[in-house]
């Protein structure tokens, strides 16, 4: 007898060490575990999105599955905000993973079974309501990973932060919101975060594959708005009044030149984009004023600082030129997204495992923004891309994010799931 159990000792030894089960293989069997859920998650939350700041259900929602786990829950966190603080058995740092949680005012065109007919008011319109870019996948994958967490508590060094935020997308008009609402609201310092990770799923990159870039990834976001005054007369006496529709002509071109004349772009992107121009009530007459907005997107600090004070002297300049006058606001609404090189080199192996060796790619900047750079000004950051194209699909020709034919293959949102855990571990 003594024979034979020793026998199966030495058997099971030499098993061991040929296939050791690792922390790693605990994560992916427990995710496998629990994808129904989370795609059950996904499509709920897709069927019924909520506008920034106005995420009462989804918060609610999340707050339950977490109370569920045994996880300690504050909620009501620059409003609609939710985090989940999971403390291991065994001390550690303390690991933030973020979320987003809005969705935005786009009527869906998508044929699926779970689309959204949902309407609300947004600033005085009553829109359409969509999970357009995707936030409704990084509410499952981060439930998801807490509810994997939150099984391997006892193997834990350390604590875990979940932060589910609202208003990514930005607040209504006259509100605030957002990361930077979070971070003054306290949620990096109690308890103080040591490091601070996130998910953003992407349209454009084939499930199973996860992107990144070291340092500068995302831009700056600026928004601007030029009010150029001139003087009101009779269309057809042009020459008694100044047209501010000729004068932000030029003011249009002239910001353009900027990005094609005067930026070192071999440096790092610049975009500056008008998106509205509103001005005049009638077909004869030559308004008083017209005013331009639009977004500026920048990948270093100097530059964005050395664009706004360009803006400004040409929108001035080319007005005074003119015999009008031109007054220049600018907001910034997100610093550039930025990844800690140490953190990013530290961290790759635990995408590796998530996703496979091959499937983590170095990707060039972004220039659509992200306020979870509000968060990497207090604490090491790393955000990072998942894949939701389906396979095989054209890039080019799959719905870009934010708009009514967006769409994401929830099938592997396990990579994102097995990304979080891998990296709490590995930190």
């Amino acid at each position: 007898m003594k024979r034979t159990l020793v026998s199966v000792l030495v058997v099971l030894c030499a098993f061991s060490s040929v296939f050791p089960f690792t922390i790693s293989d605990d994560i992916d069997a427990a995710t496998a575990k629990i994808m129904p859920q989370v795609i059950e998650w996904r499509r709920y939350l897709h069927q019924h999105p909520e506008l920034s700041n106005r995420e009462f259900n989804t918060s609610k929602l999340v707050a339950t599955e977490l109370g569920k786990l045994g996880i300690e829950v504050r909620t009501g966190i620059a409003k609609t905000g939710v985090v989940g603080i999971l403390k291991g058995a065994l001390p550690g740092p303390v690991i933030g993973l973020r979320a987003d949680m809005d969705a935005l005012p786009v009527t869906e065109r998508t044929d699926v079974p779970f689309k959204s007919t949902v309407k609300a008011e947004y600033n005085g319109q009553t829109v359409g309501v969509m999970h357009a870019c995707g936030h409704d996948t990084h509410v499952a994958m981060l439930l998801g990973t807490a509810t994997v967490l939150a099984g391997m508590k006892d193997k834990l060094k350390g604590t875990v932060v979940f932060i589910f935020q609202p208003a990514e997308e930005g607040p209504p008009a006259g509100e605030t919101g957002g990361a930077d609402e979070m971070v003054k609201a306290g949620v990096m310092d109690n308890p103080k975060i040591d490091a601070i990770f996130g998910i953003h799923i992407n349209a454009q990159t084939e499930i199973g594959t996860i992107k990144y870039k070291s340092g500068a990834e995302m831009a700056s976001s600026d928004w601007f708005s030029i009010k150029v005054k001139g003087r009101q007369t009779h269309g057809a006496y042009p020459w008694l009044g100044i047209d501010p529709i000729a004068v932000s002509t030029q003011i249009y071109t002239g910001l353009q030149m900027i990005v094609a004349r005067e930026m070192e772009l071999t440096k790092s992107p610049v975009v500056i984009t008008v998106g509205r121009i509103n001005g005049g009530v009638r077909e004869n007459i030559i308004p008083e004023e017209m005013t331009m907005a639009g977004t500026i997107r920048t990948l270093d600090s100097e530059m964005q600082k050395d664009v706004h004070s360009r803006i400004r002297l040409t929108a001035t300049k080319i007005a005074e030129s003119m015999g009008a006058t031109a007054e220049v606001s600018i907001e910034t609404k997100a610093p550039v997204t930025y990844n800690t090189p140490a953190l990013v080199k530290k961290m790759l192996p635990s995408l590796e495992k998530a996703a496979g060796k091959g499937n983590v790619l170095e990707t060039e900047w972004v220039t659509g923004a992200e306020d979870f750079a509000f968060y990497g000004s207090k604490a090491p950051s790393f955000f990072f891309f998942v894949g939701g194209m389906p396979k095989g699909a054209d890039p080019k020709k799959t719905a870009a994010h934010h708009t009514p034919d967006f769409y994401i293959d929830d099938s592997r949102l396990d990579v994102g799931i097995k990304a979080f855990c891998n990296i709490v571990f590995d930190y």
